[in-house]
């Protein structure tokens, strides 16, 4: 028997993604979004009203980067999500979390956070249904610390997911599967 549960963000898991941008001073502005995908191969959608301090940097620098967020920085992506660059001008300092510049982009690259994608700004789809933030990935950096073998270990990145049901973080860590493989003994 199924049970109707009253709630419309019914994904999971969905990304903790750290949102980076510089200010108008240099400074670092970083944000939790939970609403943001890849929507081809380079191409990434970020879900973001233009109310967000973030969206006024990229639309500004024409660049951003988005980390994967870990583990062992859950109570500082959260505090990302909890406080607005908007009213917190110094809200990645109070983090304690350190930023290096992108060698490609306008845009810092935390590095605590062992996955990076820098992004050159392409639009801003304002529309009902527009995705918000669309941006070209032309780079992916990763902590030595997360390669095996010349790929990313993502075991070893200790990703966290937002749970929308209860509000929760967990990690995303146990491989249970091969894609475009397992599938294939059902083909007929």
């Amino acid at each position: 028997m199924r049970k109707n549960i009253k709630t419309t963000e019914a994904i999971f898991p969905m990304p903790v993604l750290m949102i980076a941008t510089y200010n108008e001073d240099g400074t670092v502005n970083v944000m939790n979004a939970a609403w943001g995908t890849m929507i081809d191969r380079d191409i990434v959608g970020l879900n973001l009203t233009e109310t967000h301090k973030t969206v006024k940097n990229i639309k500004e620098r024409k660049a951003f980067t988005v980390s994967i967020a870990d583990a062992s920085h859950v109570k500082e992506a959260d505090y990302f999500g909890v406080v607005s660059g908007n009213n917190t001008p110094n809200k990645f300092a109070n983090s304690g979390l350190t930023a290096t510049k992108s060698e490609l982009v306008d845009s810092p690259i935390i590095n605590e956070f062992p996955l990076c994608m820098e992004c050159e700004f392409i639009e801003y789809q304002s529309n009902q249904f527009g995705i918000g933030v669309v941006g070209k990935v032309v780079n992916v950096s990763a902590d030595e610390k997360i390669i095996k073998d010349n790929k990313v270990d993502i075991q070893a990145v200790n990703a966290i997911a937002f749970d929308p049901y209860t509000h929760g973080y967990y990690k995303v860590t146990e491989r249970v599967g091969n894609a475009f493989s397992d599938g294939l003994e059902l083909k007929k």
